[in-house]
């Protein structure tokens, strides 16, 4: 009998009969080297070591440790140092196009947040990825908006979520929480089902009180259903 089958088992009652839900297990490889690992989907794009190189004769040690993962290269450089490694990769190396970026909370001790910056040579058919580290004690990052306009809304987002300022942004405003909203959703220590109160929520009804639980019913209570809502006047 395969193992997942052994997971199977008929459960009865004098009023229903029901099979529990298959599942199985995935099995546990053997890991193997990085030198040794193959990528099949792994593109010719990714493969920038060329651009590197140059990037480490132009700006020596602010460029870090280089992770090549799945095929991809992805570089840390310094955080003072990102509007002149991007404004480099840009205009001499013809990195023109700023797909996207965005922030991870690592939540650790030191350098608790990165932010990662995705760059595509559209002539040369490559594209890169830039990471930053930021600490918790400094959450200032120089805005690449004047290289990159396209910047603009993805580092009003990470302001946003994780609550890391890009100094020099043309319009540093929150983007999705309202401006007085006192947390940052992205962090790790943000309750999956948000805080209680912190987010105020139209009535139900016009005379109605605001909803200060976003899930009231998680939370150990439960919302009037609609059809029981009172007449309005």
């Amino acid at each position: 009998m395969r193992q997942d089958e052994k997971n199977i088992e008929t459960k009865t009652n004098a009023h229903l009969t029901h099979e529990t839900l298959k599942f199985h297990f995935t099995p546990v490889e053997t890991p193997v080297p990085e030198e040794a690992a193959t990528n099949p989907h792994a593109k010719q794009t990714t493969q920038v070591a060329d651009v590197v190189d140059a990037l480490r004769e132009k700006f020596g040690d602010t460029v870090g440790d280089l992770i090549v993962y799945a095929g991809e290269h992805t570089v840390f450089v310094g955080k003072a140092q990102i509007v002149e490694v991007c404004r480099w990769l840009k205009d001499e190396q013809g990195f023109t196009y700023f797909v996207d970026m965005g922030g991870v909370d690592r939540f650790t001790d030191g350098d608790r947040f990165e932010v990662f910056y995705n760059l595509v040579s559209i002539t040369d058919r490559k594209r890169i990825r830039l990471k930053i580290r930021v600490d918790e004690e400094d959450l200032h990052v120089p805005s690449v908006t004047g290289v990159f306009r396209a910047a603009n809304w993805n580092e009003r987002e990470v302001y946003d979520m994780l609550g890391i300022v890009f100094d020099d942004h043309p319009d540093m405003r929150r983007m999705f929480m309202p401006e007085d909203f006192e947390y940052y959703p992205q962090r790790k220590e943000f309750p999956l089902l948000g805080v209680p109160g912190s987010l105020p929520l139209p009535p139900q009804t016009p005379e109605g009180d605001l909803t200060l639980d976003p899930f009231p019913a998680a939370h150990g209570s439960k919302p009037v259903k609609s059809y029981e809502e009172p007449e309005s006047d």
